[in-house]
């Protein structure tokens, strides 16, 4: 069937928002019923996303409805691209209404919850049973748990992982993590017990992980190096297999024997791992995991979530080598 399927994006003023608008605007089925931010309100869509061209050649531009409003249309699916905290009302609305799209929330606010289906298709796909309610993962959370989920049956006490984002992690609103001025020659650590990532991994892999995120002058893009200690002896061509097999079958995550660079992963939308640094004693590892954090980190997980919620093949819409 090619009838369209109609999508809103709230909160579509950020960085991420920009990339769903990409990807939505070229997808064979998806089709954008509306973009909302108050900020941008009224103003063309093409004017500031150059390129994106409306399926039905409207003059897409951005309003700013309110909850109810939402709640209204005759929406098959909602994206919520908004702060931490702030979805809640809109989800209420919807409730209030009595409808039922498809909702993909790409805020922490449901990662927890479970009552909605936490999206990491690489490691969650057979917990997928046709749930309505989507939460999609943290960019950095995504990297760390394709990271350390294939040594998680041999871990040996907490994994340290150091993390290192582009500014755009940091949103769109002004603040000391996202100025290039501040940020030149610099690495500005934020957050070093208890971000929001390590609770969400270390809830989701169901072991402890310590997690040092940093900001760089780049844009974006983020590195992750996990630092795992064993419960046996490896060798790292056992280790490197290991991966290998996991994510055979899996398109977006690409595995190599060196440490990947995060300049290599922009504008991509896989996650890389690499590294396999190995102990002498064989019971310490170190590995490297790339992604673009707007992309895999955001945008393209919530498109493969989309595309499975409607029975659609994951990528669709989504480029990619293999």
């Amino acid at each position: 069937m090619n009838t369209p399927i109609a999508i809103g994006v709230v909160g579509a003023r950020g960085h991420v928002g920009a990339e769903l608008i990409r990807l939505l605007g070229e997808h064979p089925r998806f089709e954008l019923a509306f973009v909302s931010s108050r900020e941008l309100e009224g103003q063309r869509v093409a004017d500031r996303i150059p390129g994106h061209v409306d399926q039905r050649g409207r003059a897409l531009r951005y309003s700013a409805p309110s909850h109810e409003q939402v709640a209204a249309q005759a929406l098959d699916a909602v994206v919520l691209a908004l702060p931490n905290g702030k979805a809640a009302g809109l989800v209420a609305a919807l409730d209030a209404a009595g409808r039922e799209p498809v909702v993909v929330d790409l805020s922490a606010d449901y990662r927890f919850d479970d009552a909605w289906y936490y999206g990491l298709p690489e490691l969650a796909r057979d917990g997928y049973t046709g749930q309505r309610r989507i939460s999609n993962p943290g960019c950095y959370a995504t990297a760390m748990q394709l990271a350390l989920a294939p040594m998680l049956d041999v871990l040996d006490g907490p994994v340290q992982c150091f993390g290192v984002s582009g500014y755009s992690g940091a949103g769109t609103m002004p603040s000391d993590s996202n100025s290039p001025d501040l940020l030149r020659d610099n690495l500005m650590p934020y957050a070093l017990t208890g971000h929001v990532h390590e609770r969400e991994v270390s809830h989701r892999l169901g072991h402890p992980v310590e997690f040092m995120p940093h900001v760089a002058p780049h844009f974006r893009g983020l590195t992750i190096t996990a630092n795992l200690h064993l419960a046996r002896v490896f060798d790292r061509e056992e280790i490197i297999e290991r991966y290998r097999q996991r994510y055979a079958a899996e398109p977006l995550v690409r595995v190599g024997d060196k440490a990947p660079w995060v300049s290599r992963i922009a504008h991509t939308h896989h996650v890389e791992l690499g590294g396999f640094g190995l102990s002498g004693d064989g019971r310490r590892l170190v590995v490297v995991a790339t992604e673009d954090n707007l992309l895999k980190g955001a945008a393209t997980q919530a498109l493969q979530n989309l595309n499975r919620a409607f029975g659609l093949p994951e990528l669709t819409g989504i480029p990619h080598d293999r």
